[in-house]
């Protein structure tokens, strides 16, 4: 019995550790899943957790970024550094705002750094799509981008073991 709750709770733990450090930005999904799948999740669990903790700072970025960018803007230490993250959301939506929705499915969908739930949710805040179209559209795109980085992960952990 004490080893199926030491298993048990450490299953949880890893669980919880894949569904935090997707929610990290720069890191997100990618980072998270072979983490988690490292930590002894099955990779189906590790994906799941990875896209709902990934996704869930989605619409709080969507509904706020604006705001507290335009908040930030006037202060002298933040200023500089909202124009460059400004800057670089409008250089990635390049490609959302020419496909609008396929590339936002596009830019999360593919695991490289830079781009992602949190980039993409970003980029249609300033872009001004909404955010019942844009969350469809990213979570797809974190479901490619979780198929991508499971079969990468597994492929790479094979050549090591």
């Amino acid at each position: 019995m004490l080893i199926a709750d030491t298993l048990l709770l450490n299953q949880a733990h890893a669980l919880l550790m894949t569904f935090l450090v997707a929610m990290v930005p720069v890191i997100e999904l990618r980072g998270a899943i072979p983490a988690g799948i490292a930590a002894g999740l099955p990779p189906a669990v590790a994906c799941a957790a990875a896209i709902a903790g990934n996704l869930l700072p989605v619409p709080f970025i969507m509904l706020l970024a604006r705001r507290i960018f335009d908040w930030l803007r006037g202060a002298p230490f933040f200023g500089p550094k909202i124009i460059w993250l400004e800057r670089r959301a409008h250089l990635k939506g390049r490609l959302v705002r020419k496909y609008r929705l396929a590339g936002l499915v596009v830019l999360v969908g593919i695991p490289l750094p830079g781009t992602g739930a949190w980039t993409g949710a970003l980029v249609a805040s300033l872009l001004d799509i909404r955010l019942r179209h844009a969350l469809p559209a990213i979570f797809l795109g974190l479901i490619i981008a979780a198929g991508i980085t499971t079969a990468i992960t597994l492929g790479l952990f094979g050549l090591l073991i």
